[in-house]
């Protein structure tokens, strides 16, 4: 037993301390938790609370409300190829900045609203903000400073995003007992109080700082450690792809479009399940609210499966096998009158959503690598906002005209499942099957 937990332990500090201390690339992904929290924790996760008190006040349709979201996730996606550049060309921390600020005058902006036409302006902002200084700008410096490790790296970071939505109770509390104009004030100082140190400890390339990917340097001594030697073998096989190169390829619109089909779901849970769950299943916003939390304590535990397996099993078949869980939990939701069955949704679409999450970033960066990443995921975001764009909005709109959103979430249920065909048939780049 106590040579196990030797051997445990100096995995540990392999992974963490490579050269006997903290290896900054985790210090990045730590900063990059904290981010997705914020953004989780305000926007992300909330704004189905935000929909409920925001149709009471206004008496505004949800084909409206999901219209204002579906559109954040369009400019997002419209943004992607120009922010992408930006990232590659400037680094991410000035992105970061810049990005936070905007995000924090959105939310000062829709504590204002008085209109749909505020209130599609502070949603452009928030959008905006959220975008630059969001999860795309993060992936670029994490996967520039992880190589061997990178599933780990991002499925930690996203951790950040799950804790978010454990907060969501005690946001539909705030918007109970401070209403929803209130909560939109305190979100704009949070970001900004706690959002513009987090973004500055964001770096680069460990290049630029005498670093090097995953903290571990070449030596003809690697082959006798295991990890170093995974981490070498893995360096030597990295090949960097430009975005030309990449968007030749099918893996990279094979991969797309499942990324964009799993995004239609869980964009589609993020605005709607809330609602659903207090218009079809009669909860009380609160008791939504912790539905809603369960969710994400099993996607966090996802994440940290996702990291684990990510780094030793094929990443197209653990993606394929995920999608068939979104599948069997939006399956169970549409008949979720049972309470039972709101929880198998809750652990099948959790866990899939967990496990997959930083396998979309992980995957791409193994077949492109990651000289161009920004600009190749910026491109890809075209593709996946459609995804999230058509989720919430063809949601409201199907609540709107059958008072349910039972058929809604069946069709999305079997969209899940053309997604899992995308990523299985989602085979290496040429470049990298010859370089192997």
């Amino acid at each position: 037993m106590s040579s196990a937990l030797a051997r445990f332990h100096l995995r540990l500090n392999n992974i963490f301390r490579p050269g006997g201390k903290v290896f900054y690339g985790w210090w990045i992904v730590a900063a990059c938790a904290g981010v997705q929290w914020l953004a989780a924790l305000t926007w992300m996760h909330s704004y189905g609370g935000y929909a409920l008190k925001l149709q009471a006040d206004f008496g505004w349709s949800m084909s409206v409300l999901s219209l204002a979201f579906a559109l954040t996730r369009l400019e997002s996606g419209l943004l992607g190829p120009f922010q992408g550049w930006l990232v590659d060309r400037y680094g991410p921390r000035r992105i970061l900045i810049i990005g936070t600020v905007i995000f924090s005058i959105g939310f000062f902006t829709f504590s204002l609203v008085e209109s749909i036409t505020t209130y599609f302006v502070a949603f452009i902002l928030i959008a905006l903000g959220s975008s630059l200084g969001g999860f795309a700008t993060l992936m670029v410096s994490i996967v520039s400073w992880f190589d061997a490790h990178r599933a780990k790296a991002i499925a930690m970071s996203q951790i950040g995003f799950s804790a978010g939505g454990l907060c969501v109770p005690f946001v539909m509390m705030g918007l109970e007992a401070f209403g929803w104009r209130s909560m939109a004030l305190y979100s704009g100082f949070l970001i900004l109080v706690v959002g513009i140190p987090l973004v500055s400890l964001v770096r680069h390339r460990p290049e630029d700082y005498g670093e090097v990917p995953d903290g571990v340097r070449a030596t003809s001594d690697e082959a006798n450690d295991e990890t170093d030697s995974d981490t070498a073998v893995s360096r030597a096989n990295q090949i960097s792809l430009t975005w030309r190169q990449a968007v030749r390829e099918p893996s990279f619109w094979l991969i797309s479009t499942g990324h964009a089909l799993s995004l239609l779901t869980v964009s589609s849970m993020l605005a709607h399940l809330i609602p659903y769950l207090t218009f079809d299943l009669d909860y009380s916003p609160v008791n939504a609210g912790f539905v809603f939390a369960l969710m994400t304590a099993v996607q966090m535990g996802g994440l940290f499966l996702g990291g684990i397996i990510g780094d030793r099993f094929d990443k197209r078949t653990i993606c394929t096998l995920c999608m068939m869980g979104h599948f069997i939990g939006l399956l169970a939701l549409t008949y979720g009158a049972e309470p039972s069955l709101v929880f198998v949704f809750a652990a099948a679409h959790g866990l899939a959503w967990g496990v997959r999450a930083p396998l979309m970033v992980a995957l791409r960066a193994d077949y492109f690598g990651p000289k161009s990443f920004g600009t190749i995921m910026g491109i890809s975001s075209l593709i996946v906002m459609i995804g999230m764009t058509l989720g919430p909005l063809f949601s409201g709109i199907m609540f709107d005209i059958y008072g349910n959103y039972d058929l809604a979430f069946k069709c999305i249920a079997f969209c899940s499942l053309a997604g899992g065909l995308c990523f299985w048939f989602a085979k290496p780049p040429k470049l990298l099957q010859q370089a192997t």
